[in-house]
């Protein structure tokens, strides 16, 4: 018989924004993720010696972020040079991969408690800066798709084509998104999880956060991702994709303490939710977002329940063609997506973000009285993970 994995806490840093300046710009990665380490430890009132190990996303491993960042963070944040660390890269899905991979581990009996979670600093690491004078696009791979992939960007539009979605719906998503957010915050929904940053106390708050943004004020930025080549490879695309209905770059770190059920017994910690179903797909990499779609199908498949069964659903908004494609093919329930905002106004710290959204979804299951959420991702090369959450 499986343990049971349950979620014991999960705590982030406020997001900063993804450049020289930013609120978190100054602080180095490892320190960032050292701090919610040291956060989610100190609120369960365990010793580091009682993890058995640290999972942490990071996207672009490379100069302040290489090394196996996560490794570099629990020493960093003074735990037991005995506890174990790896750095995982699942792209914007890094963090919700290393949740499941966690739990699937607790489930297994392989691991007691683990302490999960993500940082990225694209202000200090770029976008990008990891394939930094080199390709990945190999010989082989350049014979399978001659014409050559796409940038994230290009993938958004191609998907606002492909359902139909205009500027001005994109623009009207990614307003609301910052109307949900700035509420969120004036109602003080986040001051449960967000933790305040050693190196940079002036962070109280999401930096990327734009109260009173409308749709109207969107709709005169530039479309970000057109160039001549694009366009005539692409024929007949509108170019809507701007920097306003796209997550800007951002600089953050997250974490959540994973149990199981009889470790948590054991020590007096009370669950706050636990895993109903895991999945992670593959799709179609030249359209590369679309994968939270087929995702969210076989998750829902294996949990034994339908869309309608949900109280929330977290859907990660890279661009806001994503969850709004997302929706119209399930037909969800807009009220019910991304209630407390996203990613748009909430920022995506690429390697951060899987647990930001886990820890979004619990807080709002609890305030709101209700029982299960989705989570799913879009990342890049055409891949998604998804989770169905239980409140406890």
């Amino acid at each position: 018989m499986s343990a049971e994995a349950v979620v014991i806490d999960v705590v982030r840093t406020p997001v900063g924004r993804g450049k020289p300046g930013g609120a978190l710009s100054e602080v180095h990665p490892v320190d960032l993720a050292a701090g919610v380490l040291t956060a989610i430890l100190e609120r369960s009132g365990l010793e580091s010696e009682q993890i058995d190990d640290v999972l942490l996303g990071c996207v672009s491993q490379v100069g302040d972020q290489s090394s196996n960042i996560a490794r570099q963070a629990v020493l960093a944040a003074g735990f037991a040079e005995t506890v174990p660390a790896t750095t995982i890269d699942r792209q914007c899905g890094s963090s919700q991969q290393a949740v499941h991979f966690a739990a699937q581990g607790i489930a297994a009996g392989a691991y007691d408690a683990v302490i999960v979670g993500g940082v990225e600093s694209m202000s200090r690491v770029p976008l990008g800066s990891s394939a930094a004078g080199g390709t990945p696009m190999s010989p082989r791979l350049r014979a399978r798709y001659p014409e050559g992939l796409v940038n994230q960007g290009v993938s958004a539009e191609l998907i606002a084509g492909k359902w139909g979605l205009g500027r001005e719906e994109l623009d009207a998503f990614a307003s609301e998104s910052h109307a949900r957010a700035a509420a969120s915050w004036r109602e003080g929904f986040f001051s449960r999880s967000v933790i305040p940053v050693a190196e940079a106390p002036e962070a109280l708050t999401d930096e990327t956060v734009r109260e009173g943004t409308t749709a109207e004020r969107l709709a005169g930025l530039p479309a970000s991702f057109r160039t001549d080549a694009l366009a005539a490879r692409f024929p007949g695309l509108d170019w809507r994709i701007t920097p306003g209905n796209s997550s800007p770059l951002t600089d953050g770190a997250s974490a959540a303490l994973l149990m199981s059920a009889t470790r948590a017994a054991e020590l007096g910690l009370r669950p706050r939710a636990r895993f109903r179903a895991f999945d992670v797909v593959g799709d179609d990499p030249l359209m590369m977002l679309t994968g939270p779609i087929p995702a969210t199908r076989r998750v829902l498949a294996r949990a034994g329940l339908s869309l309608s069964d949900l109280d929330a659903y977290e859907v990660n908004e890279a661009f806001a063609s994503v969850p709004l494609a997302w929706a119209a093919e399930l037909d969800a329930d807009p009220a019910r997506l991304n209630p407390r905002g996203g990613a748009i106004a909430l920022g995506h710290a690429l390697g951060s973000s899987g647990t930001r959204l886990l820890g979004t979804l619990l807080d709002h299951l609890e305030a709101t009285g209700g029982s299960l959420g989705l989570q799913t991702m879009c990342e890049g090369g055409g891949m998604a993970n998804a989770l169905v959450l239980e409140r406890l």
